[in-house]
């Protein structure tokens, strides 16, 4: 068993734009994670939203990371993908349709260039059915892959040593990563068609 201090830096990310219907994915399947899982105190969880370069620093600090995304495989809506290490796209790859793509790309080959990338990287990525429809809620096939989504972060996550560990119930409202009525159930019920 490893020696706490020995324990590796893990960066739980979810990325993405919570205006753009499914572009929200990345969002908010970190939030529920957040919400539903304890993790020690060598893992960050951050919603990383549209960041971009802002992000770099929580990269340099992670040994491992897990990024939560949706990005257009030109696969049917709501399939998930589990991408590791090399094959996760810095300059081209994945064709994605989102405000953030270049930043994260971005991020990753800044954190590359400065030495300072983590050492094992996840992508796990949905692919989006609606990337237009501003302010909308995720779709049906993409909210869906919320839990598959955690489900593969918590089998990573026990796999770099640090397994994450079901709360009793799930955080009250004030203690969530998101607040100010744009946490996942709030945001959805106002943004449901009329």
């Amino acid at each position: 068993m490893l020696n706490p201090k020995d324990k590796k830096r893990i960066l739980v990310l979810g990325i993405g734009n919570i205006l753009w219907a499914d572009e929200g994915f990345g969002v908010r399947v970190v939030e529920e994670f957040h919400s539903r899982y304890a993790v020690d105190n060598n893992v960050t969880v951050l919603d990383g939203g549209t960041q971009g370069l802002y992000l770099v620093s929580f990269l340099e600090q992670a040994d491992c990371l897990v990024v939560f995304d949706a990005i257009d495989y030109g696969l049917p809506p709501g399939q998930l993908e589990l991408v590791r290490d090399g094959e996760v796209p810095k300059f081209t790859g994945a064709k994605k349709v989102s405000l953030h793509q270049t930043g994260f790309q971005e991020v990753l080959s800044a954190a590359d260039f400065l030495g300072r990338r983590p050492r094992e990287l996840a992508l796990i990525g949905c692919q989006p059915l609606d990337l237009e429809t501003w302010g909308g809620p995720l779709t049906a096939p993409v909210r869906f892959q919320i839990a598959p989504a955690i489900e593969l972060a918590c089998k990573l996550l026990a796999q770099w040593g640090s397994p994450a560990k079901p709360r009793g119930a799930p955080l009250p409202a004030s203690e969530r990563l998101l607040a100010n009525s744009i946490d996942h159930a709030n945001y959805e019920m106002r943004a449901q068609p009329v």
